[in-house]
């Protein structure tokens, strides 16, 4: 990468969200929304990296909204170990965002509990709804129950390992999407989240964006058409016919330079539905701007995407495949398959 460039990119930290604007702080005891600054800036040149401020937050005092702004509202959920934006009409998030080291996922030093510490117990973490949401936009517990479908993690438990806290936040409905679970949710997108843990060996940040889709189909009449299913009784939460994994993986150039980061960047669209094992990840990989397009959403600058080496060109975009369902089951394979947590 030159060592003379600027990229702008949403940053963010422990306490910081992306996109700005009125969020929910949600902890251990749930609190009221508070409001937050606009989110900061990454400016990189010459190797030499600033922060800033992006442009304030646009008001109206139109008296057309006398009696009330209808939104939308973007309840933007700030956890111990992501960032979520949720959607009130889908009931689902629109999307998350985790910042992945090592030490985050407790793999080194710096990211080693300390003794009053205890690391999250998947086996101690439920489900539950999530109270910060208003009731009537609310996902509920009941809606899952006998739907046909799992309670799919967008951020997964293992990437909240550093305490209890932080994985019990991941079972929080607002966390959590209608996803097949034969095939899919227990079987390669279990892969494609482990591939993405596994990246930590090769960058020391990693920044991952999953994002639920609604994407078109070809009719026989010749026409496309967006077409899902909605569970709950009444119908509530909406089933995606698509996920999006986002990438953004950075290392120091080289040990001469670790002012200069190397970024690499990928996205990967897998349909709602299952998927062999021996499929190839690189069938998935899809532009960033499918994405974001699909999405409504921009992910990175237009000076990351240019400046940046696809990630199936910086590691080997290969997954994983390990039964974990199957090793839970069959205590004999338990001894070579470990169950994530």
């Amino acid at each position: 990468m030159p060592s003379s460039y600027v990229v702008r990119a949403a940053f963010f930290a422990v306490g910081a969200v992306v996109g700005g604007g009125v969020v929910s702080v949600v902890g251990a005891r749930r609190q009221q929304p508070v409001i937050l600054p606009p989110p900061s800036i990454l400016e990189v040149q010459d190797g030499k990296t600033s922060i800033s401020a992006s442009s304030t937050l646009v008001t109206t005092g139109s008296h057309m909204l006398k009696y009330g702004n209808p939104g939308p509202i973007a309840d933007q959920l700030v956890r111990k170990a992501y960032v979520a934006g949720y959607d009130r009409r889908l009931r689902h998030p629109s999307w998350t965002a985790e910042h992945l080291t090592l030490a985050s996922l407790g793999k080194s030093a710096a990211g080693s509990l300390s003794p009053a510490s205890e690391p999250g117990n998947r086996s101690q973490s439920s489900f539950s709804e999530d109270d910060s949401i208003p009731s009537q936009f609310r996902a509920k517990l009941q809606d899952y129950f006998r739907s046909g479908y799992d309670r799919g993690h967008m951020v997964p438990a293992a990437d909240a390992k550093i305490s209890q806290t932080a994985m019990d936040e991941t079972f929080i409905l607002t966390n959590i999407a209608p996803q097949v679970g034969v095939g899919f949710n227990r079987h390669y997108w279990a892969y494609l989240e482990d591939w993405c843990r596994r990246l930590t060996a090769s960058f020391s940040d990693v920044y991952v964006f999953t994002i639920p889709l609604y994407l078109p189909k070809l009719d026989t009449d010749g026409k496309w058409r967006v077409t899902h299913e909605v569970i709950g009784s009444p119908p509530n939460i909406s089933v995606p016919t698509h996920f999006a994994k986002v990438i953004l993986a950075a290392k120091p150039s080289s040990p001469s330079t670790p002012h200069i980061q190397e970024i690499a960047t990928g996205a990967f669209v897998l349909p709602n539905a299952p998927i062999p094992d021996e499929t190839k990840l690189e069938n998935f990989v899809v532009p960033i701007e499918t994405v974001e397009r699909a999405s409504g959403l921009a992910l990175f600058s237009d000076g990351i995407k240019a400046s940046s080496k696809h990630i199936c060109k910086a590691v080997k975009c290969e997954v994983v495949v390990r039964r974990f369902d199957e090793a839970q089951k069959r205590p004999e394979m338990r001894r070579t398959v470990s169950a994530p947590r």
